[in-house]
Formats: C-alpha cells, structure tokens, sequence
C-alpha cells in the first residue's frame, strides 16, 4: 500500500487511522496478525518509533492486542471492532456534516446529498 502524509497532521495518527479503517471495513477481519513495527516502518517508510506510537495507540483505542511472544493482532473482541466502527461512523458524519454547515448548507439539502449519494447518483443537482 502507497502512504502519502499530510504534514499538517501527525505522522503516527494518520498512520493509526488508515490501519483502523482496515480493521473497521472488515479487510483485517478480527484475529489477522498486524505487521511488525519494523515492517510497517519501511513500509510507510517512517521511523520504527512513529510506527510504534501508531501501533500502540491502536491498541490503547482498543482495536489490537499484543500476544506475548508473538506479535500484535487485531483485537478478537467483537463487541469491541463494532463499538468502534460505530464511533467512526459518528465522528466521520459529524466531520461532514460540520464542513458542509460551514459552507452554509442546510440540514435539508445535506439530507438530501447524502440520500442521492448512498444511492450512487452524482449526477444530483
């Protein structure tokens, strides 16, 4: 996978949340053994204690449990994988939805946006 950064934001956090998105879509499926801190480093190419905060933060968070002797893997606590896919759905919608009351649309048209894009209709005017 190509990693891009924006240097406005913390390296570790955009690391954290581009694997999270992994585990909350499904694609690490609770029980996948996670790369090692070295390995996600060269990968991103950062430095293996960027990818040590990132790893450890997601762990804090609740997504990844360390096996002793053995490596990280995403956390086999279902209850836990949907607790947190629900809050990145309400954190990701609250995110939109304040941008596009800051470009002065109304709950209305924001609505109505969102019901023609779940429908993959872009051509909405």
């Amino acid at each position: 996978m190509a990693w891009k950064f924006d240097p406005e934001r913390p390296i570790y956090l955009q690391i954290s949340e581009r694997l999270t998105a992994e585990i909350v879509s499904g694609r690490w499926p609770a029980g996948t053994k996670v790369p090692t801190v070295r390995d996600l480093a060269l990968d991103a190419g950062v430095n293996p204690n960027t990818a040590q905060r990132a790893l450890s933060e997601m762990e804090r968070d609740g997504y990844l449990e360390t096996r002793r002797g053995d490596g990280r893997y995403v956390t086999e606590r279902d209850s836990e994988v949907q607790r947190q896919r629900r809050e990145t759905l309400a954190r990701r919608s609250a995110t939109f939805v304040g941008d596009m009351k800051a470009l002065g649309f109304s709950d209305a048209e924001i609505l109505e946006a969102a019901e023609f894009a779940l429908k993959g209709d872009t051509s909405h005017e």
